[in-house]
C-alpha cells in the first residue's frame, strides 16, 4: 500500500430510469454539444513524471479556456483554506509545481458494482485523452461549495460537475448520498506549462444513472469490472493507453479493497488523515 499518513487534521470530519452500462466505450456525439452551456510546496518525492499526451492541444479550446476563470479554493498542506485563485493560476506550473488547491474525485458504481470511467476529452487543458475515474474537479470559492461541515461543499461541487460533464440529472445524485472516504495529496505535471497539485477528496456513490456526456469534457465512457480495470492498468504500463496520474495512484493503493466493500465502506473512513501519494 502506498499510503503515507503524514498529517492528522485538527478538524476531523464525521463521517426506474434508463442506464448506460456497456463495458465497451460509448463515444460521445456532437449532438450533445448543448451540454457546453453549463458553464506551496511539496517535497520532490511527491513529483510525478507523466508522459506527454500526443493530443495536447496547441491552442486552447475556447470553452475550456473560459472555465479557467473559475475560482478554486487554495489550501495549505493541512487542507486549511488560505484563499482563492483562478483555475488558470492553480494549474500553471511555476518552477515545476502548481499552487495547492482543493479537489475531489468521484467513483460512481452501478448496481452491479461496475465502476464508471471516463476518457477525458482531447479539448481538456490537462491530461487530455487520458482515462480516469468517473469525475474529477474542484469545489469553487463560493459559499455553497466552501462548507467544510461533513465535506458538504465538496459533495455539492461533485453533484454539479456530474451534471456538467456527464449529464447526470441532479436528482439522481443527491449530494447527501456521496460517501466521503479520505483525502489524498499529490502533484503531477501534464506538460511543460500545466499541471495539478491537489488535496483530493475521495467520494464514492453506487447508483444507476442516466448519462448524456458533454463531448467538450468527455471523449468516451465505459463501465468496468475490477478485472477489466486491472487489464487497463497493464495497458497503461505498456504505454497502450494512459491513466491520469491521480487515478493510477489510487488504483495502485486502496481502490480495489474499497471496491470489494461497497456495502461496508465506513470502516475505511479516514477523515482526520491526509494521505501523501508518490
Amino acid at each position: 500500500m502506498l499510503w503515507r499518513q503524514v498529517f492528522r487534521s485538527p478538524f476531523a470530519v464525521p463521517s426506474p430510469r434508463r442506464t448506460v452500462s456497456s463495458p465497451s466505450v460509448d463515444a460521445c456525439t456532437p449532438s450533445l454539444a448543448r451540454r457546453f452551456a453549463s458553464t506551496h510546496l511539496l517535497a520532490s518525492s511527491l513529483k510525478m513524471v507523466v508522459p506527454k499526451s500526443n493530443n495536447m492541444p496547441e491552442t486552447l479550446d475556447p470553452v475550456q479556456e473560459a472555465l479557467l476563470n473559475e475560482v478554486c479554493i487554495l489550501v495549505d498542506q493541512n487542507d486549511q483554506n488560505i484563499g482563492a485563485a483562478t483555475k488558470k493560476d492553480c494549474h500553471l506550473l511555476e518552477n515545476g509545481i502548481c499552487r495547492l488547491h482543493r479537489a475531489f474525485s468521484v467513483f460512481l458504481f452501478n448496481k452491479r458494482g461496475e465502476l464508471l470511467l471516463q476518457q477525458r476529452s482531447d479539448a481538456k487543458i490537462t491530461f487530455p485523452g487520458m482515462f480516469t475515474n468517473t469525475c474529477c474537479s474542484h469545489p469553487l470559492a463560493v459559499n455553497r461549495e466552501m462548507d467544510e461541515t461533513e465535506a458538504r461543499g465538496v459533495k455539492k461541487a461533485a453533484q454539479r460537475k456530474l451534471e456538467q460533464e456527464l449529464g447526470i440529472p441532479l436528482e439522481q445524485v443527491p449530494w447527501e448520498e456521496f460517501h466521503y472516504l479520505t483525502r489524498i495529496h499529490y502533484q503531477a505535471a501534464s506538460d511543460g506549462k500545466w499541471g495539478e497539485h491537489e488535496i483530493d477528496y475521495i467520494l464514492f456513490l453506487q447508483k444507476d444513472v442516466d448519462l448524456v456526456p458533454n463531448p467538450n469534457e468527455v471523449k468516451s465512457v465505459r463501465y468496468v469490472t475490477p478485472e477489466a480495470l486491472k487489464n487497463m492498468m497493464e495497458e497503461d504500463k505498456a504505454g497502450k493507453i494512459h491513466l491520469t496520474p491521480w487515478f493510477r495512484l489510487i488504483c495502485q493503493s486502496q481502490l480495489f479493497e474499497w471496491w470489494e466493500n461497497l456495502h461496508n465502506l465506513r470502516k475505511f473512513d479516514e477523515h482526520a488523515v491526509i494521505h501523501r501519494l508518490s
